[in-house]
């Protein structure tokens, strides 16, 4: 897998309306430049020299799974520990041999890291009262603070009084206090439950787009990263497996690891068997059938294709036992239903044994399913929904 973020075409996914993207202009100065970082730990690999440009203004996400080197990656552009190789260069200064004390950069903890006998506001100031700076500039600042995080009136409370979301805006008002020019964030949001953890995300992006401050979180939810990122970074064995911005790394993974690490997805292998300008037709002897994908999927004839489908891109429907197998088209059994209330997931086994997964929406308010345990069914998707990976 490749270290380095490579150039990427205009995609077709859409972005965030008036977003910015400055990381498609060849011309553009990256605003935070990690490159060819490597570090060991005892023998083990925990980056191998990571390449990747961030552009100012961005919320990008480093998301992986436990081990990938997202967060040792996080504290080497802290500072909390060096690189054995490579630099890490913010806004033009190289910050090789700077102490974390003295870098233009602030940390949200996981933890939150609220001291307990401070009240709110005297947590907010506390890195400006380390600083020396004056009393009224310390006032002004935690009330901008406040209202920026929208809890004014909270600056005499303390941290025991308030509540899990409460305590994370406090956290990032203390962090955001002495403007830095990069705010790191380390799985902020995993303390809240999940109706807390989904308002929040979208307070973190509003609160982001306001300062305009650059952003990197660390997460390993993936809706998380989806949610708030303008760009994401997949990292697996401290190497970057994909680097884009949600709908493309979602939409158009360059791996099997990437289709299946972000989101769910069925993996069928076959052979390109013919590829003009309508379709490419992939046979499967897996499944003894061919799988039709759309054009263009950059695999000579004759190549070995691994194909990723979404399950919500399928469809599932009851059928005989006459049925027949055809393009895009699995017959098999219900071996057991997931249901999630906006959407059921249907685990339909097939006739040689493979388990694939198939949601549809809960689109009406009913208790009896179209599609039930043990019914023999259909399962079918367009060719516009085969995504032919690269690797």
């Amino acid at each position: 897998m490749s270290s380095t973020a490579a150039e990427q075409p205009k995609s077709p996914v859409a972005a965030r309306p008036g977003a910015a993207e400055p990381w498609r202009d060849p011309a553009a100065d990256p605003f935070l430049r990690i490159e060819g970082v490597t570090k060991r730990f005892e023998g083990y690999v925990a980056l191998d020299a990571v390449t990747l440009p961030i552009y100012r203004g961005e919320l990008f996400a480093l998301l992986g799974a436990s081990g990938s080197g997202k967060s040792t990656l996080l504290r080497c552009l802290a500072g909390f520990i060096e690189p054995d190789a490579g630099r890490i260069v913010l806004d033009g200064q190289d910050l090789a041999g700077v102490p974390p004390y003295e870098r233009p950069i602030n940390m949200m903890f996981q933890s939150y890291a609220l001291f307990p006998h401070m009240t709110v506001a005297q947590n907010i100031g506390f890195g400006l009262r380390q600083e020396g700076a004056s009393k009224s500039v310390i006032a002004d600042r935690v009330a901008e603070m406040l209202a920026l995080v929208r809890m004014e009136g909270f600056g005499g409370r303390k941290p025991a009084a308030l509540s899990g979301g409460q305590k994370a805006r406090v956290a990032l008002a203390r962090a955001l206090a002495k403007r830095p020019k990069l705010l790191l964030l380390d799985e902020p949001l995993s303390a809240l439950d999940k109706n807390l953890r989904e308002a929040t995300q979208f307070e973190l992006v509003n609160i982001q787009e306001r300062t305009g401050t650059t952003f990197v979180i660390v997460t390993h939810d993936q809706e998380e990263a989806m949610t708030m990122a303008t760009r994401l970074a997949v990292m697996d064995r401290g190497t970057l497996a994909q680097v884009g911005t949600p709908g493309e790394v979602y939409e158009f993974p360059n791996s099997r690891f990437t289709a299946e690490f972000l989101g769910t997805a069925n993996i069928l292998e076959g052979v390109v068997e013919a590829a003009d300008d309508q379709a490419t037709r992939i046979g499967s002897s897996e499944l003894d059938f061919d799988i039709l994908a759309e054009p263009g999927a950059l695999k000579p004839v004759g190549s070995r294709a691994y194909v990723a489908i979404r399950p919500e891109r399928m469809r599932i429907e009851r059928t005989d036992a006459a049925t027949p197998l055809g393009d895009n088209r699995l017959v098999g059994r219900v071996r057991d239903i997931a249901y999630f209330g906006d959407f059921f997931m249907y685990y339909v086994v097939l006739d040689n044994g493979k388990e694939i997964r198939v949601s549809q929406p809960n689109l009406r308010r009913m208790t009896a399913r179209p599609v039930d345990w043990e019914d023999r069914v259909a399962v079918t998707w367009d060719a516009e929904a085969s995504m032919v990976l690269p690797e």
